[in-house]
């Protein structure tokens, strides 16, 4: 269970990074569309930060996230999330995008946090106490089934 929802996860990494390599581009196409100067460097900047924030969730989620990694874990969780919390803060909530296609990244972002935790919670659940309480009172259960 914890190797497909590794992988589940890993898959749709990827699409966030697909989605935000399109949303580069259109950037990219805005700042073609300003007068020269800090505005449109701003613009050109953003599109570049948010081009290679998506190739780095791609290579992570393709290389490390697909085998369940804790380091890919944890990049990817914390970088998408960083990054999807202020677009919708500052993109979403003001109302500059509609909210379809606006909202593929951010649901792309809660499915692939979603799987991606469910597998690492499975292949760590022996540092959660609960998990690991359980596991101990079915050995211990099994030990007295001798």
């Amino acid at each position: 269970m914890a190797r497909i929802a590794a992988k589940l996860g890993a898959v749709f990494y990827v699409i966030w990074g697909i989605v935000h390599i399109s949303a580069a581009y259109g950037l990219l196409k805005l700042g073609q569309s300003l007068d020269p100067g800090m505005v449109q460097a701003r613009v050109f900047q953003d599109a570049w930060n948010i081009l290679m924030s998506a190739l780095a969730v791609i290579v992570i989620g393709a290389l490390m996230n697909w085998r369940n990694s804790t380091t890919g874990y944890w990049i990817n969780l914390i970088l998408v999330t960083l990054l999807d919390i202020a677009f919708v803060l500052f993109v979403i909530v003001p109302g500059y995008a509609p909210l379809w296609p606006g909202l593929a990244g951010p649901i792309a972002w809660v499915i692939a946090a979603f799987f991606s935790t469910l597998a690492f919670t499975a292949r760590h659940r022996t540092a959660f106490p609960a998990a690991a309480g359980n596991v101990a009172k079915k050995e211990k259960e099994k030990a007295m089934q001798r």
